[in-house]
């Protein structure tokens, strides 16, 4: 199931993103179902429709969720060699983006004037579905909403002078999310491609469920997690080249969807 925020006219809603039957109005394409509120704490059982019906392209995809929160990590070996299978080592380094610098589909990636090398690596984003702390391993998936496509921004320079990367990472705009949630579940390996101007770099999560299960245990034995958050799972083990404006960016996962966001002159 594909459940998309978006916003129609003024208005902003929650739906479910399918193709029409044949023989409608739109044509058979692709079409969002308006859910009534929000899909987070009744799970996919709660969710009821308002029997609106909008073509996906008449409206403007958002980012899928208003996260408190977006948790990356991190693992100390350089590149896709030094990473362990779960995405994790002994001596990982968890960092955060801020809810502001999340954005939506399409949205353009301001190119703050305080950096100079900037760079995005695509990754798997992990909706979390409810209120949790201290998630063990096996019961991860109980706690997880859907997955989405991700793209990382980091200003280079500055995660290498700063020591520490609140600046590199959290600018806003730096946290592209979309094009919707997908609930099915991720199983075996899941590829995840990032591309600038057409230029691909690959990168496999190897056993996405475990993956996934051990970011999820790590994270919430240090803070506890709200509906909504973002983990950010796998990635090619760094930026997919330097980004310049003007730039066309994208992540796609064959099991989730594909975001294209444009790199644009910030302030």
């Amino acid at each position: 199931m594909r459940i998309a925020r978006f916003a129609a006219g003024d208005e902003v809603s929650y739906g479910l993103v399918g193709t029409a039957r044949a023989g409608r109005a739109d044509g058979g394409g692709e079409v969002v179902a308006e859910l009534a509120g929000h899909p987070f704490g009744g799970g996919s059982d709660g969710i009821r429709l308002t029997g609106t019906t909008y073509p996906l392209t008449d409206v403007r995809l958002l980012a899928p969720v208003l996260p408190s929160k977006v948790i990356g990590f991190v693992p100390s070996g350089a590149g896709p060699a030094g990473r362990a299978e779960d995405g994790l080592d002994d001596g990982s380094v968890m960092y955060l983006k801020p809810s502001t610098a999340v954005c939506g589909p399409s949205d353009a990636i301001r190119y703050p004037a305080l950096t100079h090398r900037l760079g995005a690596d695509g990754k798997l984003a992990v909706i979390i579905g409810r209120l949790c702390r201290q998630v063990p391993p096996d019961q991860a998936a109980t706690v997880i909403f859907g997955y989405a496509c991700a793209l990382d921004v980091t200003a280079a320079d500055l995660q290498a002078s700063d020591g520490q990367w609140a600046r590199a990472k959290g600018f806003d705009t730096f946290c592209p999310l979309g094009p919707w949630i997908e609930t099915d579940a991720m199983a075996g390996d899941v590829t995840v491609v990032t591309s600038v101007n057409g230029g691909a770099r690959r990168a496999s999560i190897s056993r996405a469920g475990q993956a996934v299960a051990a970011l999820i245990a790590a994270a919430s034995s240090v803070m506890t997690l709200l509906p909504g958050d973002v983990l950010l799972a796998g990635g090619a083990g760094g930026a997919a080249g330097e980004l310049n404006c003007g730039d066309e960016v994208s992540v796609s996962i064959d099991a989730v969807g594909s975001l294209t966001n444009k790199v644009d002159k910030g302030d």
